[in-house]
C-alpha cells in the first residue's frame, strides 16, 4: 500500500533529481561558455601569431637587418673616430713636449745669464773661456772623425791595391 507520504517523498526525490540536474546542465552550460571563450581567446592568439608568422616577422627581420647594418656602421666610425683622437692625442702631446722642452731651455738659459751677471770678471771671463773651448773641441773633433774616415779610406784602398799585386806577382811567378 503507498501512501500520500510516500507519493510525496517520492516527488519530492524526483523533483530534487529533476532540479539537480538542471544544476547539473546550468553549470555544464558555464562550462561550455568558458570553454568556448577560451578557445576564442586561444584563436585569437592564432590568428595573431599566424600574421606575425606571415608578416610581421617579415617586418622584423627587416629591421633587425637594418639595425645590425647600422651598428656596424657606429662600430666603424667609432674606430675612425677614436683612431683620430688617438692620433689627435699623440700630436699634441709631442706638441707640448717640444713646448716644454723649448721653454726649459728658455729658463736654463736665462737662469745662466743671471747667474753669470752676479759673478765677478774673472769668473765671467773663465766661462766665456770654457764656451771658446768647447767650441774648439768640437771642431777638433768633427776634424778628427773626417781624418779617421780618410785613413779609413785610405786604408782599404792600400789593401785594394796590395791585393792586386799580389796577384800580379802571382802570375808572374807562374809564367
Amino acid at each position: 500500500v503507498v501512501t500520500r507520504d510516500d507519493v510525496e517523498e517520492s516527488l519530492k526525490a524526483v523533483f530534487q533529481l529533476v532540479k539537480d540536474k538542471e544544476q547539473l546542465l546550468q553549470d555544464l552550460r558555464s562550462q561550455i561558455e568558458e570553454t568556448k571563450k577560451k578557445i576564442s581567446e586561444k584563436q585569437h592568439e592564432r590568428d595573431y601569431w599566424l600574421e606575425y608568422k606571415n608578416v610581421g616577422s617579415k617586418i622584423h627581420a627587416e629591421r633587425i637587418s637594418s639595425l645590425e647594418k647600422d651598428t656596424v656602421e657606429v662600430k666603424c666610425e667609432l674606430e675612425r673616430t677614436e683612431e683620430y683622437y688617438r692620433e689627435a692625442l699623440k700630436v699634441v702631446k709631442e706638441e707640448n713636449q717640444k713646448l716644454f722642452d723649448r721653454h726649459m731651455q728658455l729658463l736654463s738659459e736665462a737662469a745662466l745669464k743671471k747667474a753669470v751677471g752676479y759673478l765677478d770678471k774673472n769668473c765671467r771671463r773663465e766661462i766665456e773661456e770654457n764656451e771658446w773651448l768647447k767650441e774648439e773641441v768640437k771642431i777638433y773633433q768633427k776634424e778628427e772623425s773626417d781624418l779617421k774616415a780618410s785613413v779609413q779610406l785610405l786604408e782599404e784602398e792600400n789593401t785594394s791595391l796590395v791585393a792586386k799585386l799580389i796577384d800580379i806577382k802571382l802570375q808572374h811567378l807562374r809564367v
